[in-house]
């Protein structure tokens, strides 16, 4: 590790900042794996909008966001370059311990992020899939190709920008109040 690289993250968490997205040199980017000490937007359950979506039992989705995008979101309404989602998917199940009736979440089934950087992704944004295989993540993953689902559809439905704030109760008042809801939302 460069030595630059280990100030970086020693002063990052002596005052409570990430270093922002990493990237290999082949330009993969590397899962970060303090995501679940991110803010938490919000969770779904059976929302069944992309390939992650299955059959049986609903799965959880549950989001996070990188705490300086989201301090920068709350003064201005926009998402700033570095800015990081966090979706992990878990399964859902109905049977365990006392519960004798709804869902509860279980095992991790993928964790997907969506990075903006515009001087690295000629959109802006990119998606980034880690499926659970055998119980482990993978470390890296390479940008999902920009023909992929995930560009059109948050292009298209994202509430601000390529973000789905409208499912994000604590933002989507933020967005309307700085003007940069998508209009019809």
């Amino acid at each position: 590790m460069p030595l630059s690289y280990f100030w970086l993250i020693l002063a990052c968490n002596l005052y409570g900042a990430s270093p922002g997205p990493q990237f290999t040199a082949s330009g993969e980017l590397v899962r970060p794996e303090d995501y679940r000490e991110w803010i938490y937007l919000s969770s779904g359950l059976g929302m069944t909008y992309g390939p992650n979506a299955a059959e049986g039992e609903p799965r959880f989705d549950n989001v996070f966001v990188n705490p300086e995008a989201y301090r920068a979101f709350l003064a201005s309404g926009s998402w700033p370059d570095g800015t990081m989602f966090a979706l992990e998917v878990r399964r859902s199940a109905s049977k365990g311990s006392i519960n004798r009736g709804g869902h509860f979440q279980a095992d991790l089934a993928a964790v997907e992020f969506e990075v903006k950087d515009a001087g690295r992704f000629p959109g802006k944004w990119a998606y980034f899939g880690f499926r659970n295989e055998s119980g482990t993540l993978a470390k890296t993953s390479p940008p999902l190709p920009t023909a992929s689902g995930c560009m059109a559809c948050h292009s298209a439905n994202g509430a601000v920008e390529n973000t789905f704030v409208q499912f994000y109760p604590t933002l989507i008042e933020t967005a309307r109040r700085k003007g940069t809801l998508k209009p019809g939302l």
